[in-house]
């Protein structure tokens, strides 16, 4: 059933480059003379004003760098790639800056055919030694490192002929191939007297890139604006028809989450996303929408529900005991707390890759999943192989049943209540619950969680700051447990290692936020990425989301298997040919268009 819907969403083996295209599984489904993409309408007029907006601030337009704070559209919206990404597909791309992409047998080389139109905003073409320059900068100590961790792998970077760039790695990853073609290109000439300057270029030089869009007026912290480029190179490439057909792009940045909603209902903004269930049903009863000048759309989606919570830091002593996170996570009174913020309507994300065909099945591990977990059985944290389930909850405030599992697990772990205080080995126990300022959903969260540790003795405090010192103190691994969200995708890769590799329990600026250090880890995503065949790559997959979901790292809450978008009744997306991925990157504002 699970490989059905896998091979439908058109995975198989091995990586494929037909020229105009290259997927990770398969064949691309688009062929060579495809007009535009499934989800985009090529009819879709031009104009309009979107208006965003967003809880926060910046102090950055440069994406690419790790100073400062950037608004997180510009790294789409702003830039372009050697190839785009169509999200109807699990993981493929088309070409874009580039006309044609080739792998050879061995899948160890990659080149890339420059598009002879393609060119910058201020009119000059798209070299060869823009891309290589890109590529080079983006492995520098400064860079975001996003990008830094494939810098290591490519053994060589070179012009073939005219047009071409060739990129030649140590050993066959097919989807490292992929990923050397969605990197931002950018303008080198424009750093030839001062390179170190794109480093320092966060509200001033910014890049000159090739995108439809570019950044035209900005405020620092309060709104950044983007006009679409008439002149755009790209705007007849089938990959674009019908596509970022809106003129201006305005993203406002407000201190709260109040104060966002607001000024949507004022009318000063055309859309809201919605990520509350009870909000969603509540809230969005004002007159314009009962008048129906504001729509609420719902747009459902087959992505994995990645994982969203309370990230425990097991760098600290007292998360490095699996016992005491899962005391953490037995004494979160899920069904309470959904109910309070949702109406009890969420489905709770129980793994990693929940609501996709690449979650952990329920139940003791079988076959090649069972395999491979068997050679780290004696060292794998109960529930890995047998099965593990959250806790359930009665929904009551008291929550004693999870209380007092809480208690024997911290008991066994060497804790005692001494005057109504959790004391352990380094005395009272007490932590911060790091979030950032401006979310009252995940302040509420947070408040009635601690309400509930207090009953275990333990004194835990949140800590709101602003979303700078937030990025700083993450990166950094500087908190106890901290609100964090991971997405995850339908085709996972080399991202993997970022997000739970080893290199990154120690190393700052990686997304192992809890400082996961588990071999089986590494492992599991070695047997992925080299998987031969689909089975092979769900199994990895599955064992991976079995030792994470085990590890206990997270106390996670709910996922919303649709999104909720509420919109100007003029801004209009084709509702007949969602992408797979739903309300995700590429969607909104890409794919919409004002009708009127």
């Amino acid at each position: 059933m699970i490989l059905a819907t896998m091979a439908g969403l058109g995975i198989a083996f091995p990586v494929v480059a037909d020229g105009h295209g290259i997927a990770l599984y398969g064949e691309p489904a688009l062929p060579s003379d495809y007009t535009n993409l499934p989800q985009a309408n090529p009819d879709a007029p031009t104009g309009g004003t979107f208006v965003d907006g967003q809880v926060g601030s910046f102090d950055s337009l440069n994406p690419h760098i790790l100073q400062g704070n950037t608004p997180w559209q510009l790294r789409f919206l702003a830039y372009e790639s050697l190839m785009g990404r169509a999200y109807d597909e699990p993981f493929t791309l088309y070409g874009l800056l580039a006309e044609r992409v080739e792998v050879n047998d061995e899948q160890t080389q990659i080149t890339f055919t420059l598009n002879p139109a393609a060119e910058f905003s201020d009119g000059t073409p798209v070299t060869q030694d823009d891309v290589i320059w890109s590529w080079n900068i983006l492995g520098q100590a400064g860079a975001n490192g996003r990008y830094r961790s494939a810098f290591s792998k490519v053994e060589s970077v070179e012009k073939v002929g005219d047009r071409g760039i060739r990129f030649t790695i140590g050993a066959p990853d097919r989807e490292l191939l992929m990923t050397l073609g969605f990197r931002p290109i950018m303008k080198s000439a424009q750093y030839a007297d001062d390179e170190s300057a794109f480093f320092r270029s966060g509200l001033n030089n910014i890049p000159i890139t090739t995108a439809p869009y570019v950044i035209t007026d900005f405020d620092p912290g309060r709104f950044v604006e983007l006009s679409r480029n008439e002149d755009y190179w790209g705007a007849d490439l089938p990959f674009r028809r019908g596509t970022n057909v809106i003129d201006t792009i305005r993203m406002e940045f407000f201190g709260d989450a109040t104060a966002h909603f607001e000024a949507f209902k004022a009318g000063e903004l055309s859309t809201m996303r919605e990520t509350n269930a009870a909000k969603w049903a509540r809230d969005y009863d004002f007159p314009a929408v009962r008048s129906g000048d504001i729509v609420l759309s719902e747009i459902p989606h087959q992505r994995p529900s990645g994982m969203t919570g309370f990230a425990m830091n097991t760098r600290r002593d007292l998360f490095d005991d699996w016992r005491v996170r899962q005391a953490m996570i037995e004494v979160f009174n899920f069904d309470y707390i959904n109910n309070v913020i949702n109406g009890g309507t969420q489905p709770r994300i129980t793994s990693y890759y929940s609501n996709s065909p690449l979650g952990m099945e329920p139940g003791p591990a079988q076959g090649a999943v069972a395999d491979l977990l068997e050679p780290f059985a004696d060292s794998l944290l109960p529930g890995t192989i047998e099965g593990y389930n959250l806790p359930e909850t009665d929904g009551r405030a008291s929550n004693r049943k999870g209380l007092r599992a809480a208690s024997r697990l911290l008991e066994d772990a060497g804790y005692t209540v001494e005057n109504g205080v959790l004391t352990g080995p380094n005395g009272p126990v007490t932590f911060d619950i790091l979030v950032q300022t401006g979310s009252s959903e995940v302040q509420s969260i947070a408040d009635i969680y601690i309400e509930s540790l207090k009953g275990l003795g333990i004194d835990a405090r949140a800590v709101a700051i602003d979303s700078a010192q937030f990025t700083d103190r993450v990166t950094n691994y500087d908190f106890d447990m901290v609100w964090y969200q991971w997405g995850l995708s339908l085709s996972p890769g080399n991202e993997q290692l970022a997000y739970w590799g080893p290199d990154g329990v120690t190393a700052p600026v990686s997304r192992n936020v809890m400082g996961a250090d588990d071999p089986a880890i590494s492992e599991m995503i070695d047997a992925m990425l080299n998987a031969d065949s689909q089975e092979g790559y769900v199994a990895a997959i599955r064992a991976l989301d079995r030792v994470l979901t085990a590890g206990r790292y997270v106390v996670p809450i709910w996922h919303n298997p649709v999104s909720w978008i509420a919109h100007d009744k003029a801004l209009t997306y084709p509702a007949d040919r969602l992408p797979i991925y739903g309300d995700w990157i590429g969607f909104q504002p890409d794919v919409w268009w004002f009708e009127n």
